[in-house]
């Protein structure tokens, strides 16, 4: 049975939405939770039903948010470190956390561990598109300072995650540039261009759009690019609602209008943008799994995460990733 370390203290708003989206996922999928956190919040907000179907393990401190990442390796009590170290240990197949981002990846590279032929870990997320799949990003916000190679890897680890758990047979990997022709770029994506030709399914340089086009399955970028894309496109999305709200408020047939379309149309371009959905964001080519959940998450997310976490540890995509890079003698 997959185990899967859960840290309960992480997060915006306590243990309790975490611990129902734990509960939610019992409901839905075989699994064992080890719930890391203060045991008497544990108990009182899961509820009694759900107790003989985890493990729980107490932790003290908890990263707060405001906390330095670089502080984690030092705060063995906390309820991230302790998730971590199971999985360190063998004990734990998966961990999952809403906490303190930095944290998370920080422990689960120096804790866990790199696979063999990984430089940098790369944190990936899905954007949505007007294809039938999503865009795989990645990396963004590992790695701020990236270098050509490390670019490849991204390449690498994108490709074998869009096999295995998108399940896109031959995927189309694109690297980000300020244009799609070869020439294009600074230095640090024209050298990594060389090297990203040698996966079978990269089709060279994209621009920003083809992220949401649907014309490629894996957008590569380095962290610094990466996350702003992502902040950005969360900004652009809640921008354009709040704007239709406005202008729906000040017209009576655009307000009948968007009572009709309400069901059918506003409630699938809801569920298409929201996080919520996908759960968090997988941190690659760690010698185990790693679900960064964002730090508002709700129950819903939660056990989207967890999910998440349960298809990666089926789905063996580290050894996905380890037989492409040794196959490119990278």
């Amino acid at each position: 049975m997959i185990r899967v370390a859960i840290d309960v203290m992480g997060g915006d708003h306590g243990p309790e939405p975490i611990l129902e989206g734990v509960a939610q996922a019992l409901d839905e999928r075989v699994f064992r939770p080890i719930l890391v956190g203060v045991k008497d919040e544990i108990y009182s907000f899961l509820p009694q039903y759900y107790i003989d179907k985890v493990d729980i393990v107490e932790s003290s401190d908890v990263i707060l948010m405001s906390d330095q990442a670089t502080n984690a390796l030092r705060r063995k009590e906390s309820s991230i470190y302790k998730a971590v170290e199971l999985v360190r240990e063998k004990l734990a197949d998966a961990v999952v956390s809403a906490g303190h981002s930095g944290a998370t990846m920080t422990l689960a590279t120096l804790r866990i561990g790199r696979l063999p032929h990984i430089s940098k870990p790369a944190l990936a997320t899905l954007m949505p598109t007007l294809g039938i799949h999503k865009t795989l990003v990645l990396d963004v916000g590992a790695v701020v300072d990236c270098k050509p190679h490390n670019l490849y890897e991204f390449g690498a680890m994108g490709e074998a995650y869009a096999q295995k758990i998108m399940k896109i047979r031959s995927p189309k990997v694109g690297l980000l540039a300020n244009g799609e022709e070869d020439s294009k770029g600074n230095e640090l994506t024209k050298e990594a261009f060389g090297l990203l030709k040698h996966l079978d399914g990269f089709v060279g340089n994209v621009e920003g759009g083809d992220i949401f086009n649907g014309s490629v399955n894996v957008v590569v970028c380095d962290g610094f690019t990466g996350n702003i894309l992502l902040k950005t496109s969360e900004g652009v999305v809640a921008t354009i609602f709040g704007m239709m709200k406005h202008h729906i408020k000040k017209s009576m047939p655009a307000t009948i209008g968007a009572l009709l379309m309400k069901k059918k149309v506003f409630a699938n371009l809801k569920k298409e943008v929201d996080y919520a959905e996908y759960g968090g964001a997988p941190l690659l080519g760690i010698d185990g799994c790693a679900i960064v959940s964002h730090g508002s998450s709700n129950a819903k997310a939660i056990k989207n995460a967890i999910f998440q976490a349960i298809n990666y540890i089926e789905s063996d995509v580290n050894s996905t990733i380890e037989a492409l890079l040794k196959e490119n003698g990278k």
